[in-house]
């Protein structure tokens, strides 16, 4: 089962970074997505993927009775989605922002700090 996740992660990775190359910031922001749930995912595989029983111990035994899931990988891919989250609703609004104050989403016509100077003539 950890190899078709594992190919699901590079899929998910090489399409994000193949998306984050691109000049539009919405672009780059799915770009971001994809490769946050790619790392989720990879998470998770670490953690091993098996059919174990929950951690939890019955009553009246200080030990499980058999195999039990980890919970770590679980617990930090929930932080990790929560991050994600804060961090997805922190660029959509700085990319409405950019998109109401410069009118375009094109990264390269974003120049407002950096101006494209005209070139000189090289001539004496």
């Amino acid at each position: 089962m950890e190899g078709p996740l594992a190919l699901v992660v590079g899929i998910l990775i090489a399409t994000g970074v193949y998306l984050m190359l691109a000049r539009n910031l919405l672009h780059y922001l799915f770009g971001l997505i994809l490769i946050s749930n790619a790392a989720n995912l990879a998470i998770f595989v670490a953690g091993r993927v098996t059919r174990a029983a929950p951690p939890l111990i019955p009553k009246g035994m200080e030990v499980a009775p058999g195999p039990i899931s980890n919970p770590l990988p679980q617990a930090l891919i929930l932080t990790a989605i929560v991050i994600g989250f804060g961090l997805l609703a922190f660029a959509l609004a700085l990319i409405a922002q950019a998109y109401k104050v410069l009118g375009t989403l094109d990264v390269d016509s974003m120049r407002i700090a950096e101006p494209v100077l005209p070139k000189r003539d090289k001539s004496p």
